[in-house]
């Protein structure tokens, strides 16, 4: 038997390719204090498999000293065998691996919330406040943004936020709603309001001076919307009605949920 020398070509066609890693208005210090906002707040390591094809194609050449002699040396055995494996058996693998366990997120960034309420609906929840809304500053502005309108009609003081927030998997936000209506009591159900939405309105009272507050929480796929409403009547000490403030904070709610779903916002 004749043993073929293992030439420079020969090795690099076994040579395996290298594999790398990814690493406020003017509102007097009296009226302010009545109020309370919530304040608001990302090196991923990559793991990156790079697929290594390895192709068989050596043909080797037998020389034969005497009629029925068989090649049985070992090195060659392996290449006999990547030959006889189905070419299209990667592909057809590629093709039947299960899917990422991870979904897509629908949203990826928290939208503008200024540009989610209509100037109309501005000027009957918050008369005198100016309709573009400010901003209040996050520590992570894209995934959490809030718009504030604020103002005093004469006695009247009406304060609206709107907020949205977006987290990593509709799971983390679904867990995060329900952990925003746990401790809160009252309330009920928004129907049509996304994929779930609550609503819950609160009356509080300090130095005789009350405060009607309603808060509407909504989950849209993996994001938040988290509407805050509230008023007073610095004349009489009293807060507006139950009634007035839950309409307002679910008419706003559902207007930012819109422009949600609608890539308005």
């Amino acid at each position: 038997m004749v043993v073929l020398p293992v030439t420079p070509h020969l090795r690099s066609e076994f040579a395996l390719p290298p594999h790398r890693e990814a690493c406020e208005t003017g509102v007097p210090s009296t009226v302010r204090a009545l109020f309370r906002t919530d304040p608001h707040e990302k090196c991923d390591v990559r793991s990156i498999p790079l697929p290594i094809a390895l192709t068989a194609r050596l043909s080797p050449v037998v020389v034969l000293a005497a009629a029925g002699w068989a090649l049985s040396s070992g090195p060659s055995s392996e290449p006999e065998a990547a030959e006889k494996k189905p070419t299209g058996a990667t592909g057809s693998q590629s093709a039947s691996a299960p899917p990422t366990t991870t979904a897509p997120k629908t949203y990826t960034a928290a939208p503008a919330p200024c540009d989610s309420i209509a100037e109309k609906t501005v000027k009957s929840l918050v008369p005198k406040a100016k309709a573009a809304g400010k901003e209040i500053r996050s520590t992570d502005s894209e995934l959490r943004r809030t718009c504030s309108w604020n103002a005093l009609d004469g006695y009247e003081y009406r304060w609206l936020d709107v907020s949205f927030e977006v987290l990593p998997s509709d799971d983390a936000a679904e867990e995060s709603y329900r952990g925003r209506l746990k401790d809160r009591s009252g309330g009920g159900e928004v129907p049509g309001l996304g994929d779930a939405g609550y609503s819950v309105v609160d009356l509080t009272t300090e130095d005789e001076q009350q405060t009607r507050e309603g808060v509407v929480v909504a989950r849209a796929s993996n994001a938040l919307v988290v509407v805050t409403y509230n008023g007073s009547d610095f004349e009489s000490k009293k807060a507006p009605s139950t009634d007035e403030i839950n309409k307002g904070a679910i008419k706003a709610a559902k207007e930012a949920v819109a422009a949600l779903l609608d890539g308005r916002a």
